[in-house]
């Protein structure tokens, strides 16, 4: 049942508050929740699921989501290390889906309502239920699970923006593009995207993700060794930028999308073409360690470092994204890989799976 006013207030008088007298939510909203919390950095371990956290008060333009799958990215692992410095305790994860439990006036005024199949990014989703802005609410198209629509929010919109603009346009459709760790999350995107743009691709990938990287239809595939003991590439195994430049006829590439880090930052810098782009996004294998600006002189390089908020920075530019991404999945020409779903009970075991290299697409806590 759906309730309002003075009954929402009696129904839960921790948010009334917050809530006002017209809001609108679910009778069966509890006080408390499950979340996978992280009190000190560290270690996967460190990352605990309490039973008995509070469940977030709205405020008006918000709506309260009940979590059905949270996403597992890079990016939190970087938190939970204290990589990416966070005030404590924080709940972790900053992407989710699910469907609306309560809604405010300003949050139904954007045409949002209780029972919205919706996606979202904000700080702390590894929980039962987020307090989501209503700008940042992504409804989810009927005929996308919200399986997939949560793997959307960050990986697919984090593709968007690598293969549409953090390039600057320095690369031009039929020009060639180098992408790193096509076998995985992010970059499975990143090559679709780039295909639909209309660059060329070379993706690299472990030999045991080739058959994932092959989906990708990249234009050629570098397929390395494994590191010994894991899952994840030896760029040590294959002279990647000789293999480049073959491919390319000497020239290089034109952009690097790179969210490996540590292991493939002067593979992709010495992979670039003449005024070619080396995108960094991801610390993988550990974080890019400080270079001079000389080291790009060579062929007059560029470089940048971009973050998804800095590209989805208004509604406009939210919708233009998701809109693409989601045309495409419906359009059948984004293949979008589901690699494994964790109870979240398992907080800490998917980490792990993410940090060692196993995943062959988009990992989830599956929030009950």
């Amino acid at each position: 049942a759906i309730i309002a006013g003075t009954m929402a207030t009696r129904a839960r008088p921790s948010a009334a508050l917050a809530l006002g007298a017209r809001a609108r939510l679910l009778s069966t909203v509890p006080k408390t929740m499950k979340a996978a919390v992280i009190r000190e950095t560290g270690p996967a371990e460190v990352m605990k699921v309490e039973t008995d956290y509070p469940v977030p008060e709205i405020k008006d333009g918000q709506v309260l989501v009940r979590n059905e799958f949270a996403g597992i990215n890079f990016i939190d692992t970087y938190h939970r290390k204290g990589l990416y410095a966070r005030d404590l305790p924080f709940i972790g994860g900053q992407e989710g889906g699910g469907h609306i439990a309560a809604t405010t006036p300003k949050a139904e005024a954007q045409g949002l309502k209780v029972g919205d199949r919706v996606a979202y990014s904000i700080l702390q989703t590894y929980c039962q239920y987020s307090a989501v802005p209503a700008a940042k609410i992504l409804k989810v198209p009927d005929g996308v699970g919200l399986d997939v629509a949560t793997a959307c929010v960050v990986q697919g919109l984090t593709a968007h923006y690598l293969t549409h603009d953090a390039h600057a346009q320095l690369i031009q459709p039929g020009e060639w593009c180098l992408i790193h760790g096509v076998g995985g999350g992010t970059c499975q995107w990143a090559a679709q995207m780039a295909k639909i743009r209309g660059y060329k691709v070379i993706g690299t990938v472990a030999k045991g993700k080739k058959h994932i990287a092959d989906m990708t239809n990249c234009d050629e595939l570098i397929v390395l060794d494994e590191v010994p003991g894991k899952s994840f590439e030896d760029y040590t195994s294959v002279d990647v930028v000789k293999r480049v430049m073959e491919i390319t006829n000497w020239e290089g590439v034109k952009a690097a999308i790179d969210g490996i880090g540590l292991s493939t930052v002067d593979i992709s810098i010495d992979s670039l073409a003449r005024r070619g782009i080396f995108v960094s996004f991801g610390n993988a294998s550990g974080a890019v360690p400080a270079f001079p600006v000389l080291r790009l002189i060579g062929k007059s390089a560029f470089v940048t470092r971009p973050k998804l908020l800095d590209y989805t920075v208004d509604r406009a530019e939210l919708d233009r994204r998701s809109g693409d991404v989601f045309g495409w999945l419906l359009q059948g020409k984004l293949k979008v890989g589901i690699d494994k779903s964790f109870p979240l009970d398992e907080a800490a075991e998917g980490h792990l799976y993410l940090e060692e290299g196993r995943s062959t697409g988009k990992v989830l806590y599956k929030i009950d």
